[in-house]
């Protein structure tokens, strides 16, 4: 899934490792993600926590899509840091999962996301689905 995740790799993410219900990665902040403050746009992020996130719901097989995901940052981050995220599962329910990303750079946190994800059931409703806006 990650090899054919463009927007991902374009910004320079790299997937270090995966397990079942876990995935680590990293991105270093460069002067195309920083926003009128100075700092590095939270949305760029949010990518680097719903990437990895997407790594580990997905590391059971089945095609696992966001349903729900939220962020709290914690610390501004600047050009050139290197940003590690590490993604946990916290649960799995039928078809519906629950994972915690930790984004650190260095040993201080940066921000803790948490996403819920739903697996997909065949193939006509991965179609539907994903016309969804």
């Amino acid at each position: 899934m990650f090899d054919d995740d463009r927007a991902s790799r374009a910004l320079g993410i790299e997937l270090v490792e995966t397990g079942s219900g876990f995935a680590l990665a990293r991105m270093r902040i460069t002067d195309a993600m920083v926003n009128g403050h100075g700092i590095a746009h939270g949305g760029y992020i949010f990518l680097l926590a719903d990437t990895t996130f997407a790594c580990a719901c997905n590391s059971h097989g089945p095609t696992t899509v966001a349903a729900r995901a939220d962020i709290t940052f914690m610390r501004p981050v600047r050009v050139g840091d290197l940003l590690v995220a590490r993604a946990e599962e916290r649960t799995r329910f039928g078809r519906s999962g629950i994972y915690d990303v930790s984004v650190h750079r260095d040993d201080e946190p940066i921000a803790e996301f948490r996403g819920h994800s739903r697996t997909l059931n065949g193939s006509s409703e991965n179609q539907s689905e994903g016309a969804k806006p």
